[in-house]
């Protein structure tokens, strides 16, 4: 005769109760008409593009995609100087991102371990910069600019957005939290100046924070739109997203022209967070668990 055992004495529903830790089904639906809503876009992008300006006004509407996008790529091409404004924006881009990071981390150290009178007042008053619309300083920027020469230059778009608010926050909340003033106390007994201090120690641990800092301010100028359509002049020097403003004419749009354009634009960006996106989610992840 067998002995009944705890768990056969279970009842069905307690053995299908889920287990600790699991993720409840309906959480993976709402994540993947999370994931087709905001990729869906993009997918239409593609499609338009390689089938052509008819594929927007045909009914019922066309969901795949074509077999031109060699040809449309072509006529970008030849349109503008696209592969020119590519590396331009990518020069731009990569210079701004990394020396940002960099002036960010100082400014983020020494607001967050160093001590010096109006402290706190200075990085209120950095705060309180984030409160004001980008579109009020364009024009003081554009006579800043103007008057050094930099008209019609790349360090026109370059030097402005060196630093920004949002940076130095994001890297004094992280060395605020992630770098011990234990450690930075040892290390200054053993003689560590404050540049060392930074460099050696404070900057290696909250690396990951830099790394996302970096990638997102490499989004924002590679999307920017606005400062440089204002401040270049010469085809040679346009970045991609100028450029593909020359892609529409005054009084028309050729629809399937502008959307390979953007698409081919957008390229670059899905191929670095491709590369870079599982290191930038424990980037920011790092700082949420420490404190």
């Amino acid at each position: 005769m067998t002995v009944p055992t705890e768990a056969s004495l279970r009842s069905p529903a307690r053995r299908r109760r889920r287990r600790p830790g699991a993720v409840p089904w309906y959480v993976y639906l709402l994540l993947i008409i999370a994931v087709v809503i905001s990729a869906f876009p993009l997918y239409y992008m593609f499609v338009v593009a390689t089938a052509g300006a008819s594929a927007v006004t045909s009914v019922p509407p066309r969901l795949y995609p074509g077999t031109d996008l060699v040809g449309v790529a072509t006529r970008v091409f030849n349109t503008v100087p696209f592969v020119r404004a590519l590396l331009n924006s990518a020069f731009v881009s990569l210079s701004v991102a990394v020396i940002s990071v960099v002036l960010c981390a100082v400014a983020g150290f020494a607001f967050a371990k160093l001590e010096f009178r109006g402290r706190n007042a200075l990085f209120v008053l950095v705060l309180l910069t984030m409160t004001v619309p980008a579109q009020l300083s364009v024009i003081p920027q554009y006579l800043i600019v103007s008057k050094l020469g930099w008209v019609d230059s790349l360090q026109a778009i370059i030097v402005p957005g060196l630093a920004s608010a949002f940076g130095i926050f994001w890297m004094r909340q992280h060395m605020s939290s992630t770098v011990s003033d234990e450690l930075m106390q040892a290390a200054r007994l053993d003689g560590c100046g404050s540049w060392q201090l930074f460099w050696r120690i404070a900057f290696p641990v909250v690396r990951p924070a830099a790394f996302v800092l970096g990638l997102i301010t490499f989004t924002a100028v590679w999307n920017d739109f606005m400062w440089p359509f204002i401040v270049l002049k010469s085809p040679e020097l346009f970045t991609v997203q100028i450029a593909l403003k020359q892609l529409q004419a005054n009084r028309t749009v050729d629809v399937a022209l502008a959307l390979g354009g953007s698409f081919l634009a957008t390229l670059p960006l899905l191929v670095t967070f491709a590369f870079a996106g599982r290191r930038m989610v424990s980037g920011i992840m790092d700082g949420a668990f420490k404190g």
